[in-house]
């Protein structure tokens, strides 16, 4: 195959090329001026970006399907140019902890995404208590990293202490994968939760009850226990600025945020309401500028969606405090960044593709393969029309999940086309075009 006419954002650069690609068994094979051949591919007026890449979702596949499973969530992915995506281990039955759980869920799994996909592993205090340096010994060689929880809502996947956190990073260590860590406070938000229960059952009842307070101490001492350990430390969906700026200069920390985080406060919690409700939850306009800053500068390494959307049902209960936590993200996430974040603030290109890509690919082992347009690499492509406009429709989510606080917003640019390894997977006009099963386990180089 042959793209031609297309203007392509490759790697280290601020402006867009006017190449060619040649691609050949699912490969990009040269990169060039008028190149030829007979199956022609042509990409007038579009932009073409490497595939985005969502390291965090919850596909709830097997176990929750009610919420969502992975054939609707890769295909919610592959509609907002995402071509792969890193699953996290607690929200399924069984969850990752094991060799035995994995290759269960991956039964499953490769039989329904279209578009490729990983694992992560994760440490609960089940399995802190019960085998943790087996289930990290058996696991590494297939997984992304580990996750693991200073508070949890899941009694499948109960939360570390930060004692048991810095023994998971000690261990976590020799294998050379990262820690994932959802960094809030347990103490803070216990006592924090007392008090707002008994004040009342708002929105802004539930943002008091996970301060910013919760966010910072838990990713202090998660830096220093990453500093004493050498252990790769990521915190996963940082809302809170204060606790993000922590990560500067830390050259074994890493953090990523989310849009919601970027573009919702605690007032448009209350406004909006259970179909934003998160955990974390959003907190102040303050604290979106900044996230933006970070990104953009690069205290924050890329963006994740952290898809986790349930029925109405469970989002509006008629109390903050019994509304599922999770939103549907990982088809707004490209579209969202691209917008307000490649358009409106202008981040140059060559940042841009280290935040939609490029970084999540290094930070997880697999760069070689995937993360950038580059001779050699897996031709995982999305087409963007910059003239055209898309508007946010749940309705029109191909996820299960059709509840979203970004409801009728306005984007500009529209995926036209997503492309995973040479392969048209979805279409504009045609929708989803790869069938289930298409999509292929990634795991890291050094496995």
């Amino acid at each position: 195959m042959i793209i031609k006419h297309g203007n392509i954002a490759l790697p280290n650069t601020t402006e867009f090329a006017s190449f060619d690609l040649e691609i050949n068994h699912g490969e990009i094979t040269s990169i060039g001026k008028d190149l030829q051949g007979t199956n022609i591919l042509n990409a007038t007026g579009l932009q073409i970006f490497p595939g985005a890449i969502d390291p965090h979702v919850h596909f709830d596949d097997p176990g929750f399907t009610d919420r969502e499973d992975f054939y609707h969530g890769s295909c919610a992915a592959a509609s907002g140019g995402i071509t792969t995506v890193i699953d996290m281990p607690c929200t399924s039955i069984p969850p990752v902890t094991s060799l035995k759980n994995f290759k269960k869920k991956l039964d499953i799994v490769c039989k329904k995404s279209v578009i490729d996909f990983g694992f992560y592993g994760g440490i609960s205090n089940q399995v802190y208590v019960d085998n943790y340096k087996e289930v990290i010994a058996e696991l590494s060689e297939h997984i992304m990293g580990f996750k693991s929880y200073l508070i949890s809502g899941m009694d499948t996947f109960c939360s570390l202490t930060y004692d048991e956190l810095a023994d998971i990073m000690i261990e976590v260590y020799k294998h050379n994968r990262p820690v994932l860590l959802h960094a809030e406070d347990l103490n803070t938000i216990i006592e924090a939760t007392k008090i707002q229960q008994q004040a009342g059952n708002s929105y802004e009842n539930y943002y008091k009850s996970r301060p910013e307070k919760a966010e910072i101490v838990a990713v202090q001492n998660a830096i220093e226990a990453a500093k004493e350990t050498g252990c790769q430390l990521h915190i996963v969906h940082i809302g809170t600025s204060d606790a993000a700026i922590l990560l500067k200069d830390i050259t074994n920390v890493t953090g990523e945020t989310c849009p919601h985080y970027l573009e919702f406060n605690y007032k448009d919690f209350e406004r909006v309401g259970g179909s934003l409700k998160t955990a974390p939850v959003v907190k102040t306009t303050k604290d979106s500028e900044k996230l933006w800053q970070y990104l953009a500068d690069g205290t924050l390494e890329f963006v994740a969606s952290d898809h986790a959307p349930a029925p109405p049902s469970q989002k509006n209960t008629g109390s903050a405090w019994t509304d599922y936590s999770g939103i549907p993200g990982t088809g707004t996430l490209f579209p969202y960044l691209y917008s307000e974040g490649f358009i409106k603030r202008q981040i140059p290109l060559d940042r841009f593709l280290q935040i939609i890509s490029e970084n999540a690919a290094k930070r997880y082992g697999f760069f070689d393969r995937k993360g950038s347009i580059e001779i050699g690499k897996d031709a995982d492509l999305v087409f963007v029309n910059p003239k055209k406009n898309y508007q946010v429709r749940g309705e029109e989510f191909l996820s299960k999940g059709k509840l979203t606080p970004f409801e009728s917003m306005i984007l500009k640019g529209k995926i036209e086309k997503t492309m995973v390894r040479g392969k048209v997977v979805f279409d504009a006009k045609q929708g989803i075009t790869a069938k289930a099963g298409f999509g292929k386990l990634i795991k890291p180089t050094n496995s």
